[in-house]
Formats: structure tokens, C-alpha cells, sequence
């Protein structure tokens, strides 16, 4: 009988039946970390041998796919960066693709979620993969010749992909100008002498919303590589304002806002966001920061993170605000800057440890590590090991880095949104924050919104929320923002 694991995904039974793949992992890595691929033998459905193939503590292997009874295809990122490799049972590991700039991408994410793909297998030699750094592609690896075909599709945001052996191929999806959405094609292999793999007739089946803005009113990302002063690369996208029926004053910058995204182990998205577009279409420029620890730039980029959360996080966003404003993008006196849950805690800290912003809202943030610490959801127990360090042992660290116990520092505005019935960061950690700043006179405005958990979903708070975050900025920034009712803040 094989032994258990604390975590296991993936599970794949071969062909023939004889044999099942898997995926595992134990406290305190998670799937990012280290993983390790199993491959057993099947007796009666029951796994009777458990041979470990690949992967370990600092070795990330994901989603195991047969390609015939013998051989195996999966996702791991011994190089550095989440690849294909290919394993026929009792022989070692092989890369697919060739060392080099082609390699250099990643083919796979956080697994955040059980179920998550990137790799569709169409037969023994090939496969539909999601790859690319700062967007998505849409590919066909060629398995024995170690190369990608990139399909002509806009979308830079892609999941869910399917196949049928009728060649309709379909995914969700979304791009810059449309809404995420159910999409399909039929994929069209080459024959003798016509040229590469091709879809055609690509159509969208359903979308989430039908009633995307005037594209006048819609920025364009830009995705952006800043070099901090000691010589990192930090990746963001930015979002100029832009709106084809306004102009702004000649010779003024625009202030800015740097969004952070949560996990913190995650990326910024690519596609349309209403809620970039609301500040943008106004005048407000937005920068999407992927700090050091973000995915989507090869494992060394996100270990730079590691021990580091509320150090390195702070110090990358910072560097890309002053950026702009060298660059003369952004007006340095304007600059804001929120984020939700782990987004929420660098915004708390960024406005702490820096004198780069002017104001800051947080989403249902993390202020106080130690109350993470102690109560969370098993599969993120042991998370902060790796982003802060071991508790209680390092307990002093979580003190010494959580933004609560550094609101002496902080002199600018503050916004906290936060849901009531939140399981993950519970009112009380805004609750405390917002009591320091009223200690200290800053000005600042707590919204509690009713039935609202780890994120908001009810239409009327998503409203209710963009409007006193814009309110917000408007009073800080010297503007009135015609058509939103004035946020009252309090000292």
C-alpha cells in the first residue's frame, strides 16, 4: 500500500488501467514549492506500488498527463522555469524543450485551486499548452521536436482549455477590449506541405458580460520592466489614462495608482478590468505591480520573496512608483496605491515603510501576521514558513513586519473596505488598523459592507466601493470627481 500524503492532485490513470500518476506534497511546502510526482501500480483500483519519478522539497512537478500506457507528460521547473518534460515509467525525466530563450517561459501557474490545466494532451506527440511570462499564449507543443506553435488568437488571459477529437477546440478567455468569456474554435492540423497548426472560425460562445465600454474609454496595458537601484528587474503593466472624448491639461502628469495584486503568490492579469478602466477613463493612471515573488518570471523571481513579504514586496513597488515619476509618466505628489488581502498588507506596509504615497486603500488587508498565523484554513498553515518565517518561533519577525504596529510612521489618508462576515482576514484586523489611525488624527474612512466574505461580490458593494475609493482619491488629490457621492472621512 502506498503511504499517504498530507496534499495529493492531479490523479491520472493510464490507459490500460495498470498504473496511476499523481502529485504531493507535505507541510510546510506548498505546491509552488515542492511537489513530487508518484507513479503506481494498479491492482483492483487499489495503488499496491508508489515509485517517486520526479520532484522534491525545491522542485516544483504539476499536472501528470499519459501519453500512452508507458509514457508520461508534466509540468516541473528543475530549470527554473515551469516546463514540459516527458517520463516513460522505470527510465529518468527528460526535458522537452531545448535549453534557451524558447524555454524561458513559463508553461504553468500557482496551483491555487484543485483542477487547474494548462496542458492538454491531443494525442502521444502533442498538446495544447498555456504559456508566456508577462500574458498568455496559446500553443501547440510538438513533443518529439521540442517546439511551439503559437496559435493567432488575442486573448492574454487563458484557462479551461478542451479539445475534441472532432477538432473543436475550446477555452475561456479574455483580452484588453473583451470581457472573460467561453470561446471556440476548430483546430486545424497541418497535412502535407501546409504550413503549422492554425484555428479557425474562433467565436465566443458566451461571455460574462455583454456591455464592454466605448474602446475610446478602455487603456491599452503595457507590460513594463523597471531596473530597481540595485540592479533587479521588477515586471508591472501599465495603464495610462485614456479617454478619446477628454484631454488632460497640457503639461500636467497624471497621479498614479499601484495596484497589488493578492496570493501573495500570483500574477497581475492581463485583460479587461472595469475597475482599472473607471480610474483610467478619468484621468488616473494605473500601474499593476508584479513584485519580486509574483509568478510568471521563473522560480528565481519567485524566491525573491522568500522571508522577505513585507521587505521586498514594499521595496519593488516603491521603485516602480519612482519610476514613473522620473520617467515623468506620474505626478510623484499623487500617487496612491491599493490592494486586497496579501495586496492589502503591501499596500498597509508600503504606506508605512515609504513617504512614496499619498494615500492608500485596503481591501479586506492583512495588517497583523500573527492573527493570520494563528487562524487560517490547513492548506495555507504553514504558507507564512516560507514568506516570513517559522511561527511561534519567529514570532518577532511577524511583529516587527506587520503594518499595525508601524502606524506611527504613516502620516498620509486611508481607506479600509472590508466584508463582515470575512473568514480568512476578519473585520477586527481593520478594525485595529483603523483604531491606531484615529489615535493618531490621520484621516481615514472604514466601510463595513453587509454579507460580504474574502472579497466582494454583490454588485451594489463592487459600486459602492469603487465610488468611496475614487471619492477618496479625488479629496486627497485636489479633485472633485463629478457624479459620486463625497466620502466622509474622519480623524
Amino acid at each position: 500500500m502506498t503511504p499517504s500524503s498530507r496534499f495529493v492532485a492531479h490523479p491520472r490513470v493510464s490507459p490500460d488501467g495498470a498504473r496511476m500518476a499523481w502529485i504531493s506534497w507535505e507541510h510546510p511546502q506548498m505546491p509552488w514549492d515542492g511537489t513530487q510526482l508518484h507513479v503506481g501500480r494498479l491492482e483492483a483500483g487499489v495503488v499496491v506500488e508508489d515509485t517517486v519519478a520526479d520532484g522534491d522539497t525545491e522542485t516544483s512537478v504539476l499536472q501528470p498527463e499519459w501519453r500512452d500506457a508507458e509514457r508520461l507528460i508534466y509540468l516541473c521547473d528543475r530549470t527554473g522555469w515551469w516546463n514540459p518534460w516527458t517520463l516513460t515509467v522505470g527510465a529518468d525525466p527528460e526535458p522537452v524543450l531545448p535549453a534557451g530563450e524558447a524555454a524561458a517561459q513559463e508553461f504553468a501557474g500557482p496551483l491555487w485551486q484543485l483542477g487547474q490545466r494548462w496542458l492538454t494532451p491531443l494525442d502521444a506527440d502533442t498538446a495544447l499548452v498555456v504559456h508566456g511570462t508577462a500574458v498568455d499564449r496559446l500553443g501547440v507543443l510538438d513533443i518529439p521536436a521540442g517546439t511551439v506553435t503559437e496559435l493567432d488568437l488575442p486573448h492574454t488571459l487563458i484557462t479551461g482549455v478542451v479539445h475534441r477529437e472532432d477538432g473543436l477546440l475550446a477555452f475561456a478567455g479574455m483580452s484588453p477590449q473583451h470581457f472573460s468569456g467561453v470561446h471556440a474554435a476548430e483546430l486545424v492540423r497541418p497535412s502535407a506541405g501546409d504550413g503549422d497548426w492554425r484555428v479557425d472560425g474562433v467565436h465566443t460562445v458566451r461571455s460574462s458580460r455583454n456591455d464592454a465600454p466605448d474602446p475610446g474609454l478602455l487603456p491599452v496595458p503595457e507590460p513594463i520592466t523597471v531596473t530597481s537601484e540595485e540592479g533587479q528587474d521588477i515586471h508591472a503593466v501599465l495603464y495610462r489614462p485614456r479617454n478619446t472624448g477628454a484631454q488632460a491639461p497640457e503639461g500636467e502628469r497624471p497621479p498614479f495608482i499601484a495596484q497589488v495584486h493578492g496570493g501573495p503568490t500570483g500574477q497581475a492579469a492581463v485583460g479587461l478590468s472595469l475597475a482599472i478602466a473607471y480610474y483610467t477613463s478619468r484621468g488616473i493612471g494605473v500601474v499593476d505591480i508584479n513584485y519580486g515573488g509574483s509568478t510568471g518570471f521563473g522560480r528565481a523571481y519567485r524566491e525573491r520573496l522568500k522571508g522577505q513579504w513585507g521587505v521586498v514586496d514594499v521595496e519593488d513597488t516603491a521603485a516602480v512608483m519612482r519610476h514613473l515619476e522620473r520617467e515623468g509618466i506620474a505626478d510623484g505628489r499623487r500617487l496612491g496605491i491599493e490592494g486586497g488581502s496579501a495586496g492589502g498588507w503591501t499596500t498597509l506596509a508600503c504606506l508605512t515603510r515609504t513617504d512614496v504615497f499619498a494615500a492608500g486603500v485596503s481591501s479586506f488587508g492583512v495588517a497583523d501576521a500573527v492573527a493570520l498565523a494563528q487562524d487560517t484554513h490547513d492548506f495555507e498553515s504553514r504558507y507564512l514558513d516560507g514568506l516570513i518565517g517559522r511561527y511561534p518561533e519567529d514570532e518577532h519577525i511577524y511583529v516587527e513586519r506587520a503594518p499595525l504596529n508601524h502606524v506611527d510612521s504613516l502620516s498620509c489618508p486611508v481607506l479600509l473596505l472590508q466584508g463582515d462576515e470575512d473568514p480568512i482576514v476578519p473585520p477586527n484586523q481593520a478594525e485595529m488598523f483603523r483604531d491606531a489611525l484615529a489615535a493618531k488624527g490621520i484621516p481615514h474612512a472604514y466601510l463595513l459592507f453587509e454579507g460580504e466574505q474574502h472579497g466582494f461580490r454583490k454588485a451594489e458593494n463592487i459600486i459602492a466601493a469603487l465610488e468611496a475609493s475614487l471619492s477618496f482619491y479625488g479629496q486627497v488629490f485636489g479633485f472633485e470627481p463629478p457624479g459620486v457621492p463625497r466620502l466622509a472621512l474622519t480623524r
